[in-house]
C-alpha cells in the first residue's frame, strides 16, 4: 500500500486526538508556577538559617532534585506530569525525572547493567554538550576576552 504524503497527512490527522488547549494550557501554567513556588519558598527557608544567596541556591536545587527523583520512584512524577504537562519540564525538576525514569526501566537488569548504565541516557549527551560548550566558551574567552 502505497500513500501520497497528502493522504498519509489526512490518516494522521484523523488518528491523532485533539488537544485541548484551553485545559493543558492552564494546568500547566498552574502546576510549573507551583513547583517555582515550591523552589522559591525552599530559597526563602535556607536563607532564613543564614545560608546567604549562594548556598541557598544550592540547597534549593539539591532539594528539588531530591524531591523529583524520590517522586519519580514513587511512579508519583508521571501522573503530575500527566496533568501538568509542560509545566512539569520545569529545567531541574524535568531533567531529574529524566535521569531517573530509564534508571527505574531497566533496574531488573541489575544495579551495574541496569540501574547505573541507564542513568546516563538522557544525561550523558547533555552533559557532553554542556561541557563542550564550556569548553568552546573558554577557549573563546581565552583567546578573545
Amino acid at each position: 500500500m502505497t500513500l501520497s504524503k497528502k493522504e498519509y497527512g489526512e490518516m494522521a490527522k484523523k488518528a491523532s486526538p485533539n488537544t485541548k488547549f484551553y485545559l493543558t494550557l492552564p494546568k500547566a501554567f498552574v502546576i510549573g508556577g507551583l513547583i517555582c513556588t515550591l523552589g522559591q519558598v525552599f530559597v526563602n527557608y535556607y536563607q532564613s538559617l543564614n545560608l546567604g544567596d549562594t548556598l541557598s541556591g544550592t540547597a534549593t536545587s539539591v532539594t528539588l532534585i531530591f524531591l523529583s527523583a524520590l517522586l519519580t520512584g514513587l511512579g508519583l512524577y508521571s501522573k503530575l506530569s500527566k496533568h501538568g504537562g509542560a509545566g512539569t519540564l520545569v529545567p531541574i525538576t524535568g531533567f531529574a525525572n529524566a535521569v531517573v525514569s530509564p534508571a527505574l526501566e531497566f533496574k531488573s537488569e541489575g544495579m551495574i547493567l541496569g540501574l547505573a548504565a541507564k542513568l546516563f541516557v538522557i544525561s550523558g549527551p547533555v552533559i557532553v554538550y554542556g561541557m563542550a560548550a564550556a569548553w568552546l566558551y573558554g577557549l573563546y574567552y581565552y583567546f578573545f576576552g
